[in-house]
């Protein structure tokens, strides 16, 4: 039984480690230090030693996958539930879909009180038929298993209003948005290491008198890939000082780019492929513009560090991103998908430097007046100790089997008027006595 000296358990859930690295880095570890014993669950992956190092807490291995793996994820699942009756945790929060998912569901059959998800982006957005239901259905199971759901951007919180994925009432907003903030003082122009700087220099054979267009995350379709390579192939029959450095790793596992845009990227010379760095912020220094030009995002970290080194941003009209940058105040946006126009866009960034660097400064601005780092740490942590003070009710576990008969029948009958609404689940909930 918990004491009042005893601190609190926290759990923080990811689907692999390198989200533990690149989209929650220092807060499990600021968490600790405000007095929680911390748990970290991932799958295991290369960037778990570093997660450990620099977290400095504990973690347990679970090997859930990204993919749609159904006897995996079920073996997770109970995994995940022994985890939970095991430690005791008070507060459950979770990331990614597939950690979501089991992470929620584990959390609600084990009886912890506190069960967040932080949505950060929604893979359904750009899906359609028997895959967006079962997705958009999948959402919906985890957020009536979760008693909190996080958007991470206010348009992705209007999103989910409007699918009616849950009750309003459980839709929390950080801040402005956000999952992690950013830290400014590496986010800094001011504050590059020079050794480090020749160092990426030589490693582009970086040339003064050339313009530099940069993109960075994961090279596959979801992200634009496929148009970026086609607008800036376009821009460069004409534009032949222009340079464009992709850096990211490929995923041909999950979502691989078609041959004719792997070939583009490999044979152009005025392509330069960088491996994933965490010099990432050197590249934006470099660079003359960053290009985004993703299908789907929740709230990008890396339009919020594009601001912070006063980097002129060029990215499509998407739930997150415009949420950061508004058209032609502090950035240039472009639909979705239209290669003509992001390669005019390009154009015109080119042209008009001194337009793109007044937009740059506003938008700076606005990165280190509402998306600082430790902000949204101490709006995280305040919200937890609301929270824990509050009563929580505690579910019956027979649900879970009315649920999953509901998710199947969804799946297969997708004209069932009842699915139009959130899952009834909080109407069948049980009070502990």
């Amino acid at each position: 039984m918990r004491t009042p000296s005893t601190p609190q358990k926290l759990v923080r859930i990811t689907t692999v480690p390198m989200a533990l690295r690149y989209l929650l880095p220092g807060q499990m570890d600021f968490m600790q230090q405000q007095g929680y014993d911390v748990l970290m669950i991932s799958a295991d992956g290369k960037e778990l030693p570093e997660v450990l190092a620099e977290e400095k807490c504990r973690h347990i291995v679970v090997p859930m996958t990204r993919k749609i793996t159904p006897l995996q994820d079920l073996k997770c699942l109970w995994q995940l539930v022994k985890i939970f009756r095991k430690e005791k945790p008070d507060i459950v929060h979770s990331h990614t879909p597939k950690a979501g998912l089991l992470g929620m569901l584990a959390a609600f059959i084990a009886r912890t009180p506190t069960r967040i998800h932080t949505v950060a982006g929604l893979p359904l957005m750009v899906e359609t038929g028997f895959k967006h239901r079962l997705l958009k259905a999948i959402e919906k199971l985890t957020y009536s298993a979760a008693t909190q759901v996080w958007p991470n951007s206010p348009s992705l919180y209007q999103y989910i209003m409007k699918e009616q994925l849950t009750r309003p009432s459980k839709l929390k907003l950080i801040g402005s948005g956000s999952t992690n903030g950013i830290n400014t003082e590496r986010f800094d122009p001011a504050k590059m290491q020079p050794h480090i700087m020749q160092q990426v220099k030589e490693s582009i054979n970086y040339q003064p008198e050339l313009s530099y267009f940069l993109c960075m995350g994961r090279l596959v379709k979801d992200k634009g890939i496929v148009e970026l390579i086609n607008a800036f192939t376009a821009l460069s029959l004409n534009q032949n000082n222009s340079r464009l450095i992709l850096v990211g790793d490929f995923e041909d596992g999950l979502d691989p780019l078609p041959r004719h845009t792997k070939i583009s990227i490999k044979n152009n010379p005025a392509i330069l492929h960088v491996k994933w760095t965490n010099e990432v912020e050197y590249y934006m220094q470099l660079a003359h513009s960053f290009v985004f030009p993703s299908h789907r995002e929740g709230f990008p970290n890396v339009l919020l560090q594009a601001g912070a080194m006063k980097l002129p941003i060029i990215c499509s009209n998407i739930v997150g991103n415009k949420d950061i940058v508004k058209n032609n105040e502090t950035g240039f946006v472009f639909d979705v998908a239209n290669e003509k126009q992001m390669q005019d866009l390009m154009l015109r960034s080119l042209q008009e430097r001194g337009t793109m660097m007044e937009m740059a400064a506003q938008l700076r601005q606005k990165v280190n007046a509402e998306f600082q780092r430790s902000f949204i740490w101490k709006n995280i942590h305040d919200q937890y100790v609301f929270l824990s003070a509050q009563p929580q009710p505690v579910y019956s576990i027979t649900l879970q089997v009315r649920k999953a008969w509901q998710l199947v029948a969804h799946i297969l009958t997708p004209q069932w008027d009842m699915w139009q609404a959130p899952l009834p689940m909080e109407q069948l909930e049980k009070r502990s006595l």
